[in-house]
């Protein structure tokens, strides 16, 4: 009996509210949005304007828990998305002004806008800033509210998510991850430096909201994994080149250094050709 396998094959589209910003992925639905189309998504305020960054293709991946896109958007639609960010851009000058007449240290991070919230509850600006400890900014939210005309919030963000909101560029050139793809912070120890043989210098390991780099958490289970295998510095093998001993490890490569005992000379050579077990099993089947 032959058996067959069925590949359910659904369509994704990534939809950006900010240049260059993170992307959302939609199921477009009976919609077919090209790159640069403005489109509508549902948000929990109401359907928003995004922008399409990637148009809408077959993935083999499984589509059912994807936000369906509303519509495209309309001139209407466009209209109010310029009135949101004009409003942002107001509320954004306001908050920093009033925070350097309360001399509050205070920094402001990013700024939302709702023209009417849900509920009917009228419009709301939520500031988003960050600060080296609590701040009382009760008499600033009653400033803001006077001047913006609409209920006020203000939310403290941490490092992290403060990086995550603003975006920025990393040490190695990229984008930075918690801005475009990262749904949650993973805990990232000094321990996951130290095992991949990095220089515990914080300039070299710290991303830009000065901790950890996420990515140190990328490759630790490759070294974790190499580590428990591989013949740890110092060990005596026995290599296609002759004996020697263990020197160093390169983790990428797959390989160990090895000091040769003829000539002191080193070379590099493969884990699983010093492996006991690898070796073990060739002189069983030689």
């Amino acid at each position: 009996m032959t058996r067959v396998t069925v590949i359910r094959m659904g369509m994704l589209c990534a939809v950006s509210f900010n240049r260059y910003g993170r992307l959302f992925y939609f199921d477009p639905g009976d919609l077919r949005p090209a790159v640069g189309d403005r489109v509508l998504v549902p948000t929990d305020d109401g359907p928003e304007v995004a922008e399409c960054v990637w148009a809408a293709q077959w993935v083999t991946d499984e589509t059912e828990g994807f936000p369906r896109l509303v519509a495209m958007a309309a001139d209407d639609d466009l209209r109010r998305d310029e009135l949101l960010r004009k409003r942002k851009a107001e509320a954004k000058v306001a908050a920093k002004r009033l925070i350097r007449d309360h001399e509050l240290p205070m920094k402001v991070v990013a700024v939302d806008h709702v023209l009417d919230s849900a509920g009917g509850q009228g419009a709301r600006t939520t500031i988003y800033f960050t600060a080296p400890h609590r701040v009382d900014f009760r008499s600033l939210v009653r400033d803001l509210g006077a001047t913006l005309h609409c209920r006020v919030e203000l939310r403290q963000l941490s490092a992290r998510d403060s990086a995550r909101v603003q975006g920025g560029i990393g040490s190695c050139g990229r984008d930075l991850c918690c801005a475009t793809f990262l749904n949650d912070f993973e805990p990232v120890t000094i321990r996951m430096a130290k095992d991949q043989d990095l220089p515990l210098n914080p300039l070299r390991i710290s991303g830009a909201c000065g901790r950890l780099m996420c990515c140190l958490k990328y490759e630790h289970p490759l070294y974790s994994q190499f580590q428990a295998t591989a013949p740890a510095v110092g060990a005596r093998v026995s290599t296609p080149e002759g004996e020697g001993r263990v020197v160093g490890h390169s983790v990428p490569r797959d390989a160990v250094i090895v000091r040769m005992d003829a000539d002191g000379s080193r070379c590099s050579c493969s884990r699983a050709s010093v492996c006991g077990s690898r070796q073990a099993y060739e002189e069983r089947h030689a």
